[in-house]
């Protein structure tokens, strides 16, 4: 039986994390090129479904490759997603685009928005909790995944 060093064996896992990062940037690419229409034509759906309540107008919705976001709204009334929104089961993805939505009307984190998202998400501090869970690890889990089933 060989012997293992610390050394050798501290080595092997920065060797690694080295491959993993290096996959994941080629990776990334093209996870975001092949999901991007995806999401695009779900985010489409959900918003007129959601807007359907509230009546806001909105300018431009884009589909980013964003490290840490979700989601966003500009001041101009653009609204920006996340492409592996696609990955995320659809209570939560209807609680982002009610919370971009309400975003129109509510610049702020203030009770007056979470009013608004309430009135069609009633148990949105649930969702809110489960998309804090999911977090971006669940997310890259979700991601390599897909990877792999297409190899």
């Amino acid at each position: 039986m060989k012997k293992r060093t610390i050394i050798g064996v501290l080595g092997r896992l920065l060797y690694r994390k080295r491959k993993v990062r290096i996959l994941t940037k080629k990776s990334s690419r093209t996870m975001y090129m092949k999901y991007k229409e995806q999401a695009r034509v779900l985010v489409h759906e959900r918003l007129i479904f959601w807007n359907r309540h509230y009546g806001f107008t909105y300018g431009q919705v884009s589909i980013r490759d964003q490290k840490t976001r979700w989601g966003s709204c500009s001041k101009k009334g653009n609204l920006n997603f996340n492409y592996k929104i696609v990955f995320l089961p659809t209570e939560l993805v209807d609680y982002l685009i009610v919370h971009e939505l309400c975003h129109l009307k509510e610049f702020n984190h203030g009770p007056g928005f979470w009013n608004l998202v309430g009135e069609t998400i009633p148990e949105y501090v649930l969702r809110r909790n489960a998309l804090r869970a999911q977090g971006k690890y669940r997310v890259r889990e979700l991601e390599t995944n897909a990877l792999i089933a297409e190899r």
